[in-house]
């Protein structure tokens, strides 16, 4: 099939949908995975960076330990499938350049403060004016509007606002954030890259763009997994414990030591998952660790046992000693295998050496090398986020150097003079 404009849109594989499309991505690190998630579906992403280059540049860690703005591995990771070139579009020469380029833009996604492009003339309203088509993407802390858009907006803020940072830690001490930061905004970056789809999947139909405004407090409240809701559906509220939750009196594991690491152990209760943990400790006492008493017990009713009394909290306790036990007397490959033969609710805590080194990846190609010719060689990079049949997702391009498309897109496509573009570089503005 085909869009408003003519071009032919695939119905099938994702990847293919959107390679007539092009991107814009004003985003610095609080919004790159957006745009690298849409070019690995396929669009040609522009990337648009400072003069200097982009902050992220900036950071570590770095190739070989030698920081420089083509060597920041943080750079590379989020920045694949892209073109790139330097721009000040808050100046009035540089806006110019922007409007130029917005008029054959099909996305543009920013994730500066709320206001600050529309203070500079290139708010949703005015770029819908320039091109009524454009799906205009913004990535923030707590959105365009409302009462939170100027409060302070660092990652651990959001955590803490979105309601993560209820779990996180020790219950004895305070929490402690997520340690792959920005945490917060690629979780909003992956809500704007579907934002845009869904956005994209209308304007298919009508022509028209339209602007999705992504709020990262919301976004990572889905990670609480609803225990923010507790309060409002008057269910029991959760606090929390390093590696579990504390359910009352309850102390409930969810990460269970082994004899070379940890585990994540699912053993809850109830008409879902209550047979998973009956099936496990039929197992457990056969292989000695309880008795046939302990093995019995009504695992799809314990929790209500537990909280009417009638089941002591100390005999819980109890069961989770006897779990332990057998946890730390096998490897976390041992219980895996468990696990895929017996259907158990086991599966290893990684560290970042054991997905380096998995089988499991190795077997399935996952990551994936892209050459880096300024390096002569190429790296591997983690492999695609999703496997379609009818048009795979494809690394075509290496994370851009600093401007190194400039002349390609200002010269070849805007028709920019050398002469003009040398003499813009002079003066900061490209």
């Amino acid at each position: 099939m085909r869009d408003a404009y003519g071009r032919r849109y695939a119905a099938g594989g994702m990847s293919g949908t959107l390679a007539p499309y092009r991107v814009l991505d004003l985003t610095n690190e609080r919004g790159f995975l957006c745009g690298q998630i849409l070019g690995d579906l396929g669009a040609d992403v522009v990337q648009i960076e400072p003069p200097g280059g982009s902050s992220a540049r900036r950071l570590g860690p770095f190739l070989a330990d030698e920081p420089g703005p083509d060597r920041s591995l943080y750079w590379w990771s989020y920045n694949r499938n892209k073109r790139g070139v330097t721009l000040d579009w808050r100046r009035d020469e540089g806006r110019a350049i922007l409007l130029e380029l917005v008029q054959k833009a099909d996305f543009l996604i920013e994730s500066e403060a709320p206001g600050e492009l529309e203070q500079h003339g290139l708010g949703f309203s005015a770029l819908a004016a320039v091109n009524p088509k454009l799906i205009y993407v913004s990535i923030s802390a707590f959105g365009q509007n409302g009462p939170k858009m100027n409060y302070a907006d660092a990652d651990l803020v959001i955590l803490a606002a979105g309601g993560p940072l209820l779990l996180t830690g020790d219950d004895d001490r305070p929490p402690v954030r997520l340690s792959a930061v920005p945490q917060a905004y690629l979780h909003a970056c992956a809500d704007a890259a579907f934002g845009a789809l869904v956005a994209h999947h209308e304007r298919v139909r009508s022509g028209l763009g339209q602007h999705v405004d992504v709020s990262a407090q919301q976004s990572v409240a889905m990670a609480t997994q609803s225990y923010i809701l507790s309060a409002a559906l008057d269910s029991p509220e959760f606090g929390r414990i390093a590696g579990g939750i504390k359910l009352g009196p309850l102390r409930v594991p969810l990460v269970w030591k082994a004899k070379d690491g940890h585990v994540s152990l699912t053993f809850l209760f109830g008409s879902a998952l209550g047979p998973f943990s009956r099936k496990l400790m039929s197992y457990v006492c056969e292989q000695g660790f309880c008795d046939e008493a302990t093995r019995d017990k009504d695992w799809i009713g314990y929790l209500e046992l537990l909280m009417s009394g009638k089941e002591p909290v100390g005999e819980w306790e109890r069961v989770c000693r006897v779990l332990e036990r057998f946890t730390e007397s096998r490897t976390k490959a041992e219980l895996f295998a468990l696990a895929l033969d017996k259907g158990f609710l086991i599966a290893p805590v990684s560290t970042i050496g054991d997905v380096v080194e998995s089988p499991q990846l190795a077997a399935r190609s996952y990551f994936q090398p892209i050459d880096h010719p300024e390096h002569a060689r190429s790296f591997p990079y983690p492999g695609p986020f999703v496997r379609f049949s009818d048009s795979p997702i494809r690394y075509r391009r290496r994370p851009p150097l600093l401007g190194e498309h400039n002349g390609e897109i200002y010269g070849q496509e805007l028709g920019m003079s050398e002469t003009s573009l040398v003499a813009l570089a002079a003066r900061g503005i490209v």
